[in-house]
């Protein structure tokens, strides 16, 4: 194939455009600001979890507490009448001595629930202090979330504002290029990444290994206007003045 050397240059100048691309759409893939996001909302699930967690260990607490407190309640009740009873100077020696007795056991019953209700009490203090805690952690976690979905939209974009740019500078440049030379250019491009590059220091730009003396002879032999492959990659070779031919 035989392109005007001014033209094949400038397939450096498309190979720069299409570089560009490839690593806008690498820098979407490894977005740090998107990674963030993703972080942050892994957190917040922990953090809800954490929450929903906490509540159901109050919900347990707390019927616990209504369950103790009308066991409290039910023994009050019962001491109630049985002092009453005994106040009253109706009942015979006999039932005096169970009322006495049942009021002793009253008595200790209501301690124990007293003191049971008591403990559950301040483990429910301490589970409301860990409730408060955590929907704390989770309220700085949303925050920081809607700061960082702002960061990656606004980094997002940029990067549509470039690769819109570099589709338009694409499309103006492939249209200088004759239709065989831009069709090579493509089917190396999409087997290898690099349609074209310079040959710098008999080094080719595209696979960076430097070509033996019969390669390098070859292409020094022939005329300048023949495109001109690199025998390791097949990128197009541009010959300028680095070319060290």
């Amino acid at each position: 194939m035989n392109v005007e050397p001014q033209v094949q240059s400038k397939l450096l100048d498309l190979a720069g455009v299409d570089a560009e691309l490839s690593r806008i759409a690498h820098r979407r893939t490894a977005l740090p600001e998107r990674q963030e996001v993703e972080r942050l909302e892994a957190e917040r699930v922990t953090r809800k979890d954490a929450a929903v967690a906490v509540e159901i260990v109050l919900d347990d607490l707390d019927r616990d507490i209504r369950k103790l407190e009308g066991e409290v309640d039910a023994v009050r009740q019962r001491e109630d009448r049985d002092r009453t009873l005994l106040q009253s100077g109706t009942v015979g020696s006999k039932q005096l001595t169970e009322l006495e007795h049942e009021l002793g056991s009253l008595v200790r019953r209501q301690g124990l629930l007293e003191d049971e209700l008591l403990e559950v009490m301040e483990r429910r203090e301490a589970s409301q202090s860990d409730h408060d805690h955590a929907g704390a952690q989770l309220s700085q976690i949303e925050e920081d979330l809607i700061d960082a979905a702002r960061r990656r939209d606004d980094a997002v974009a940029d990067l549509d504002a470039a690769e819109q740019r570099c589709i338009r500078d694409r499309t103006a440049l492939a249209d200088q290029f004759p239709a065989d030379l831009i069709a090579v250019y493509e089917k190396q491009r999409s087997q290898n990444g690099v349609g074209a590059a310079l040959l710098q220091a008999r080094r080719c730009g595209a696979c960076r290994i430097e070509l033996d003396r019969g390669e390098i002879a070859r292409i020094t032999a022939s005329a300048p206007d023949v495109v001109a492959r690199c025998s390791e990659c097949g990128a197009i070779l541009v010959r300028t003045k680095e070319s060290g031919l």
